[in-house]
């Protein structure tokens, strides 16, 4: 494994650097255990490249190391994570999460617009979809605009639906009163409205951020056979070596020649991929 991390080290460069340069892009994140502490893997991907990196922590100091996000001018398909909206790129939020993120609200919350929200939003990725199929480049105006008008009248319902605030019901001591799940997800939905939305004005952009998460699934498969990664070095030759069989396997590359081609000293070149 040390000697393919070595070998691979210029490739993986070469990832990151088409990935800073790559039109839309996905980002995630999940924790990794490291000599039995709690790390970060970041994921940075398209449907082309892979690129995976540790670090010991999951925030901006991360992504600055990783260096890949400070130099990303494209779209970025990520989810709420407050982290990412430090760069001034254009933004996606995930609609799986967002989805999960209603289905939390109407269960736990009992608040009507979540489920609502939660059937718009999957009737409006269908009907995103049905337009692709079609070769559209976008949502004719007449119908974005009705689906947006539907989109901020369950906004306004579910704002109205808020409890009165109370200052007698806020301790003296307290600045601020810890929001409810409804009212954090309200507002992210309405201030993120062009980031939540944009999948319909653009049929490029995906509804959902499941690249970067199907890119972070060996991580966890890892997690679950060894529970720990023993030394740094071990986590670094792991993020290199997938970043590049990942990057492989979506080029159309078999796995066991690109490897024998990494220990052949002549590691496969990585095609440019948006």
């Amino acid at each position: 494994m040390q000697q393919a991390a070595t070998g691979l080290e210029a490739t993986v460069a070469q990832i990151a650097e088409w990935l800073r340069s790559s039109r839309l892009q996905h980002a995630d994140e999940t924790g990794l255990r490291l000599v039995g502490k709690l790390h970060w893997v970041h994921v940075n991907s398209t449907r082309w490249l892979t690129h995976l990196a540790w670090h010991a922590k999951r925030g901006k100091l991360a992504l600055e190391a990783i260096g890949i996000w400070p130099h990303f001018q494209g779209r970025a398909m990520r989810d709420r994570w407050k982290s990412y909206d430090h760069y001034p790129c254009a933004h996606s939020i995930c609609g799986a999460h967002l989805l999960r993120d209603c289905t939390y609200v109407q269960e736990q919350e009992q608040q009507e617009w979540a489920g609502e929200m939660y059937d718009l939003l999957l009737s409006m990725a269908a009907a995103a979809e049905q337009w692709r199929q079609r070769g559209a480049k976008a949502v004719p105006g007449y119908e974005r605009d009705e689906w947006i008008a539907r989109y901020f009248e369950l906004l306004a319902s579910g704002f109205a639906a808020q409890p009165a605030f109370s200052a007698e019901a806020v301790p003296k001591q307290q600045r601020r009163s810890k929001q409810s799940a409804a009212k954090n997800l309200l507002d992210d939905l309405l201030r993120r409205a062009e980031q939540v939305l944009a999948f319909l004005d653009d049929l490029s952009i995906p509804f959902t951020n499941n690249q970067a998460e199907r890119d972070l699934r060996m991580i966890k498969v890892q997690q679950k056979i060894a529970g720990t990664f023993r030394s740094e070095a071990g986590a670094t030759a792991f993020c290199r070596i997938r970043s590049y069989l990942s990057t492989m396997r979506k080029q159309g590359h078999p796995m066991l020649a690109a490897l024998a081609a990494v220990f052949a000293g002549k590691p496969f070149p990585v095609a440019w991929g948006t």
